[in-house]
């Protein structure tokens, strides 16, 4: 679970200069700041339960770490094409290993399912994306993490609740300091839960008394569960489905939802030549590559999903994770290998003409998230064009020209 991009520079500049200020000889008074920003923490940690003690312990020798910000400046989500991110995510390896851990705590997850109705290869397939299985849940202190990002303003709205919430979390006594390891966005343990999502949803599946994501599956496990419930899972329905469309078909990513049924009059069929098991079900197209990759049909757990993070492309891998553990096969249709990617200065040039139209708002970075993609549907819109969302050189062109 991790924090996602907003429309914003990545780092604002006062915490890219305290952070510089840090990194140079003479960065006293920086450090200085750092810990006055921590202290500042007080009254709110207080607020929630936190003993100075605990408080003290959690920040003593606690100092901005750069590599966090380096972090947030790069999630392969958002960075990466879709097509090489979700290569990466579902590897030959994740599938195999994560077929053994079906069969390893097929118990478990028997009781889950029945328990919360969230399907067991949906459970497996986060667990796999999110920390490899439990192999890379992160090594970096959750305090440390949420006080640089808290305190050099990088995604500080974000970071500081988490950060009294995380210390809490410590007061509670749920895990050590030591222990409370995790992202460069404090996402900790097996499925990676963020500290208010883990105080709320998290649970004690053992029932030792501790809601240990950190080192207990059956906690992590169920807890991912328990989470996936509340946001709405459907139990008995797929995430979606990879389609084919018939020749014409423009209004693709338009945000249109009708039941698979109605999609499958119109031409739109599965790929793999099947017949949808629940045509009453809604769904909405999806074509993340653009019009010439695949195409998917996305359904409502397709949105629980994106509870996880909101990241289309995340969902996207965990959905293709589950039916790959499940026995499906790959995506039919092969992602596009001549897609013309755009370089960082076309990205950012391409989001500031988007800013110029008053389709953007924000600062221009280059990362593209999701209201650039957004802007990019409504330019599209605009001029008649395939709604797809995709940033391609073609509207990039377009835009140079004038539109």
């Amino acid at each position: 679970m991790r924090i996602v991009q907003n429309r914003k520079t990545l780092i604002p500049k006062a915490g890219f200069a305290l952070l510089c200020a840090l990194l140079l000889p003479g960065a006293a008074p920086a450090a200085d700041k750092f810990q006055a920003c921590v202290d500042s923490l007080w009254p709110a940690a207080k607020a929630k339960g936190v003993t100075r003690e605990t408080f003290d312990r959690a920040f003593a020798g606690v100092t901005l770490d750069p590599e966090v910000i380096e972090a947030a400046n790069y999630q392969p989500e958002y960075v990466k094409p879709i097509g090489e991110y979700i290569d990466r995510v579902v590897s030959d390896k994740r599938i195999e290993t994560g077929k053994q851990m079906l069969i390893d705590n097929k118990a478990l997850l028997d009781t889950l399912e029945a328990r919360y109705g969230v399907d067991r290869h949906i459970i497996v397939a986060i667990w796999g994306v999110e920390s490899n299985y439990g192999t890379q849940p992160g090594d970096k202190n959750v305090i440390r993490s949420l006080a640089t990002l808290t305190c050099s303003g990088t995604k500080a709205s974000f970071a500081r609740p988490q950060l009294v919430t995380a210390l809490k979390i410590l007061q509670h006594g749920d895990v050590t300091l030591e222990a409370m390891n995790g992202s460069w966005a404090g996402a900790m343990g097996h499925t990676q839960f963020i500290p208010t999502t883990y105080t709320s949803y998290a649970v004690d599946q053992d029932g030792d008394g501790k809601r240990d994501i950190w080192g207990d599956v059956p906690d992590a496990l169920a807890s991912t569960a328990s989470y996936l419930k509340v946001s709405n899972w459907k139990a008995g329905q797929t995430w979606g489905y990879e389609v084919t469309l018939p020749k014409g078909l423009k209004k693709v990513g338009d945000g249109t939802t009708k039941s698979l049924g109605d999609w499958q009059k119109i031409g739109v069929v599965r790929a793999s030549g099947e017949p949808y098991p629940r045509p009453a079900d809604k769904g909405t197209l999806f074509a993340p590559a653009g019009a010439a990759g695949p195409t998917f049909l996305v359904l409502n757990n397709f949105n629980s999903i994106l509870r996880y993070n909101v990241a289309k492309s995340y969902a996207l891998a965990v959905g293709h994770l589950s039916d790959r553990l499940r026995g499906g096969g790959p995506f039919v249709h092969p992602w596009p290998t001549d897609e013309t990617h755009l370089s960082l200065e076309q990205r950012t040039e391409l989001q500031q003409l988007l800013i110029t139209k008053g389709l953007l708002t924000g600062d221009a970075d280059g990362v593209i998230g999701p209201a650039t993609l957004e802007a990019v549907k409504t330019y599209q819109r605009s001029k008649g064009l395939p709604v797809d969302g995709f940033p391609s050189l073609t509207i990039l062109k377009d835009l140079q020209a004038g539109g």
